[in-house]
């Protein structure tokens, strides 16, 4: 018996898992983690009955809950694992004793718990530090030079690798990811071509646990994204790339690049700020609002929500076409008076932001 919940909760949770002697793929990474997983699962779940962490329910409390879910008739288990601050990590993976795992990516988010991108790098490195001391079973993207060096550094032997070199991309009015793989066509219903990496995980994973290539596509085809996460909506009025689960410098400028490529007119832009970087905050924001100086037109419209992007704005010669709100509610009020019609919208922030707020006035 202990008078601490939590402890008793991952004690137990830890003890439940060691009765099952199934594969455990555990994965971590700045960007992509929820997209990853939810596609691993759809692949695997072609083959095996899959038990995977819920929605983004990948902390302390998170993990232990998905492996109490583990049954009988479990046969994969995949389980998220998120961090905001250093060794976080290494607490997850010692609850779930994973058998094979996957970093993303390593970037910039949550600064502020792990005080630098090395502190990243090494809190998530404790996924490859634990598959190694036990014999796991490592997947990484062959693409990715930090992945690459942080293996060699730790001199894993059980690795398999995943990579872009076999893929083409599609372009197209679409504003969905379209790519050909080993010359076999992907149409996928994911927003932005930075989800191909996730993408070639799942195929990579699926692969490895004997699912043929072409049931992993059909698998891939049929995962709709949720929960604001890379998700295309169409409204009466207007077309919305909403990705305003959360967000980074990394992630935000991939979604702006994106966006910026996809050929639709009346494009409008509604960022929030991005939060928990530290120190660096006013730095990376900075770096945000000179890329959307650089690659918008005067004909586009872009709507900035927060404090730090205020900052940029105060700072900076200001652009006609550049609006400051102060918050998602005074953005709904701005919206609801000046209504956006027959426009291309893309919304991207933190969670604490919420831009989801102004999808009714969209």
């Amino acid at each position: 018996y202990s008078e601490d919940t939590l402890s008793s909760l991952q004690r137990l949770a830890e003890f439940h898992r060691k009765k099952f002697t199934i594969p455990v793929i555990g994965l971590t990474g700045t960007n992509g983690k929820t997209t990853t997983k939810e596609l691993i699962t759809k692949v695997l779940q072609q083959k095996y009955k899959v038990c995977s962490t819920q929605g983004n329910l990948n902390n302390h409390i998170g993990v232990p809950l998905t492996l109490l879910n583990i049954n009988s008739n479990t046969e994969i288990a995949v389980i998220e694992m998120g961090a905001g601050g250093l060794h976080e990590i290494s607490t997850l993976v010692n609850i779930a004793h994973p058998t094979h795992g996957l970093i993303t990516n390593i970037g910039k988010a949550h600064l502020l718990g792990f005080k630098s991108v090395d502190g990243v790098k090494k809190t998530k490195g404790e996924l490859y530090d634990y598959l190694i001391s036990s014999n796991g079973t490592i997947f990484y993207n062959s693409d990715d030079n930090v992945l690459i060096d942080m293996i060699a550094e730790k001199g894993a032997k059980s690795i398999v690798s995943y990579s872009k070199y076999n893929t083409t991309i599609e372009t197209s009015n679409t504003p969905f990811l379209q790519f050909k793989i080993n010359e076999k066509s992907v149409n996928t219903k994911l927003i932005g071509q930075y989800n191909i990496n996730n993408i070639l995980a799942a195929i990579c994973i699926g692969q490895y646990f004997d699912i043929e290539e072409d049931l992993a596509i059909e698998a891939i085809e049929s995962y709709n994204p949720s929960n604001n996460r890379s998700q295309f909506l169409e409204t009466a009025n207007n077309s919305i790339v909403i990705d305003a689960y959360n967000a980074n410098p990394v992630s935000m400028e991939a979604s702006i690049i994106n966006f910026s490529k996809i050929n639709r007119p009346n494009k409008v832009y509604i960022l929030g700020d991005m939060l928990e970087l530290g120190e660096d905050s006013l730095k990376e924001h900075y770096n945000i609002y000179s890329l959307l100086s650089k690659i918008t037109t005067s004909d586009d419209t872009i709507y900035l929500v927060g404090d730090q992007f205020k900052s940029c704005l105060n700072e900076t010669h200001k652009k006609d076409n550049f609006k400051h709100f102060n918050s998602n509610l005074q953005l709904k009020d701005f919206l609801i008076n000046n209504p956006i019609n027959n426009s291309f919208i893309l919304i991207k922030g933190s969670r604490g932001i919420k831009l989801e707020v102004t999808l009714e006035c969209l």
